[in-house]
C-alpha cells in the first residue's frame, strides 16, 4: 500500500533512520530542523527528500514524525512518554510545529485547551528529558 506516494517499505526505512538520527541529536544535546531531517533521511536511505512547498509532503513529514514517536515508545518506553519529534523545529524557530502539539494532545500529554505558555513549557520539558535520557545536558533556553 502507498501512503503519500511512498511504499510501506519506504516508511519503515524512514522511521528507522529518522529515529536513529533524532536519538543522535538528543545525544549531542541538539535540535534539528525539518529541512535537516529531510536531507539526512534522503542521504541515509536513498529515499526522495520531502518537498515542503507541497501541503501533502508537509503532511507526510508529520505522519513520519508521528510514526517515529510511536516506534520510540515501543523501543524505549518512558512514563510519561517522551516525543522524539520535540527535537524537530522550523528553521529559525525556537519550538516545535503545530503538529507536535496536536499529537501531544492526542496522546493526552497536553490538555486540549493548552495555552501558548503551557505548550512551550511542555516542549521545553520534552527536549530537556530527551537530552537527559540520551546522555546530553539540556540545550534549551
Amino acid at each position: 500500500m502507498s501512503v503519500y506516494g511512498r511504499a510501506d517499505s519506504e516508511w519503515g526505512e524512514l522511521v528507522a533512520a529518522g529515529r536513529a538520527f533524532l536519538v543522535e541529536r538528543a545525544n549531542l544535546g541538539k535540535l534539528t530542523s525539518y529541512t535537516e531531517l529531510s536531507v539526512t533521511l534522503a542521504r541515509r536511505t536513498g529515499c526522495r527528500p520531502f518537498n515542503f512547498e507541497r501541503a501533502d509532503e508537509r503532511a507526510a513529514m508529520g505522519r513520519l514524525l508521528g510514526l517515529i514517536v510511536e516506534r520510540d515508545q515501543e523501543v524505549a518506553p518512558s512514563d510519561p512518554p517522551l516525543m522524539l519529534s520535540a527535537l524537530v523545529n522550523y528553521l529559525g524557530a525556537n519550538d516545535a510545529g503545530s503538529g507536535f502539539y496536536q499529537l501531544a494532545k492526542e496522546l493526552q500529554l497536553l490538555p486540549m485547551s493548552a495555552s501558548a505558555d503551557e505548550k512551550f513549557g511542555f516542549w521545553v520539558k520534552q527536549v530537556k528529558r530527551l537530552h537527559e535520557r540520551h546522555g546530553a545536558g539540556p540545550a534549551v533556553a
